[in-house]
């Protein structure tokens, strides 16, 4: 499971965090950073080895 946290309060820099139970946990500062690190949580999702179906793995 992956949790994007995002605060952009008025008339301050915006701040977010990307946490996944795999171990995956980045922050940013700044406008610029929190829209690549919201790039970066999306791709994160794609590739995580905890959602990535794993070969040879019986399906119910």
């Amino acid at each position: 499971m992956a949790w994007l946290h995002i605060r952009a309060p008025r008339k301050a820099t915006p701040t977010a965090t990307s946490v996944c139970e795999c171990g995956h946990n980045r922050s940013a500062v700044g406008r610029g950073k929190v829209l690549a690190l919201i790039q970066a949580h999306a791709a994160h999702r794609e590739q995580c080895p905890l959602r990535a179906p794993q070969e040879g793995r019986n399906t119910a």
